[in-house]
């Protein structure tokens, strides 16, 4: 048989091309390989066009690949080069930037939106019978022989010109954080008798001498260490008076918001929030009056309870609202054995006689028992 003829006569099998898919693949699992070591690695795959020839020619395939970089640092945090197409790595990594993102955006909206609860009241529901209870201690406090009542902080000053007297009664106000009425009155009253209720005069005096005057109020030391530097800035930036906004009160150290607001109501007569002070704060619970915000609970903190009680209370009894409770829980309220007995809203009050009154009625039950 000739030559020709027979060769003519052997098929051999079409040699078959790799296909892209497969060497994508190939090369994908070499570049996640590369992964591992944290350096600057390029992956540089030129644009091409491949054909299947096991195909017919009108099924080819087409398909384009792209120039990708990367800068890998320590093999775990990824910077991505701007312009570049991300791969499905890239989508979970900034799902996971965007994730971040989205909860700091959230934090950043509940911080203004405890501004704007701060700042604005938002009204609740008063108490049953609140009214009828705060009448009933307005009348019990009539007589007006509680501490507060010659001794508060309002008194202080009282003689002096208008400018005076406000700086009086920031220095009261000051003095009077965990101290009695009647020993913040009587610092007040040494200060004045040695000319020292006046900015100018307190900035010249050394601050030791300042501390033994006022002594024996709260923390004595510390607090003549804060009236000095109030002073000097009542003198450099208010010309000798005192702020007359909460903000630039509530910047001097030693002013909190109980003090703030009470300066306010009592030197500028400009009544922006409820002064809640102990008192305040263990009575509004005594009657059930104040809660935490979203909760049945008691409140914590004097800033939780004039919040809550600022929003329902109105407006024209926020000023006279603290020393009507403060002299209610000077003389019957008070912190340790209440006189519940003798208390004429004993009926409405959902704490009577929950407290035990003293000591030798707890013995005299104990006994009849």
């Amino acid at each position: 048989m000739p030559l020709a003829l027979l060769l003519s006569r052997i098929r051999l099998p079409p040699a078959k091309m790799p296909s892209t898919r497969s060497a994508a693949s190939a090369r994908l699992v070499r570049a996640s390989r590369a992964d591992v070591n944290p350096v600057v690695r390029e992956v540089k795959l030129e644009s091409s066009v491949s054909f299947d020839v096991s195909k017919p020619e009108s099924t080819a395939s087409v398909k384009r690949k792209r120039v990708k970089r990367e800068l890998e640092v320590d093999g775990e945090h990824r910077k991505k080069q701007v312009g570049i197409v991300p791969d499905i790595e890239d989508f979970r990594y900034d799902r996971t930037k965007a994730v971040t993102l989205s909860s700091k955006a959230t934090l950043s909206s509940v911080k203004v939106e405890e501004k704007v609860r701060v700042s604005s009241v938002i009204k609740a529901k008063a108490p049953e019978n609140w009214e009828a209870v705060l009448g009933g201690i307005k009348n019990m406090r009539l007589s007006g022989q509680a501490p507060v009542d010659t001794k508060g902080c309002e008194k202080a000053g009282s003689l002096l010109p208008p400018k005076e007297r406000r700086f009086a009664v920031l220095i009261s106000t000051m003095m009077s954080s965990q101290t009695k009425d009647e020993v913040t009155h009587a610092a007040v009253e040494r200060l004045s008798e040695n000319g020292l209720l006046d900015p100018d005069a307190i900035v010249r005096i050394d601050e030791a001498t300042l501390a033994n005057l006022i002594k024996p109020v709260g923390f004595y030391q510390r607090k003549a260490q804060f009236i000095k530097e109030a002073s000097k800035i009542c003198l450099e930036r208010f010309g000798g008076d005192i702020p007359d906004s909460l903000n630039e009160l509530l910047a001097l150290r030693g002013v909190g918001p109980k003090m703030a607001h009470l300066v306010m109501s009592i030197a500028w007569k400009n009544t922006q929030g409820i002064c809640v002070d102990t008192h305040v704060h263990r009575i509004s619970n005594r009657l059930g009056w104040v809660f935490r915000e979203g909760t049945k609970q008691k409140t914590t903190t004097p800033e939780q309870t004039r919040m809550s009680l600022e929003k329902w209370l109105p407006k024209d009894e926020w000023e006279p609202i603290n020393p009507l409770l403060v002299g209610f829980g000077q003389t019957i309220c008070t912190p340790l054995r209440p006189k519940c007995d003798i208390c004429g809203i004993n009926n409405l009050c959902p704490s009577a006689f929950k407290e035990s009154s003293s000591p030798k009625s707890k013995q005299k039950k104990t006994r009849s028992s």
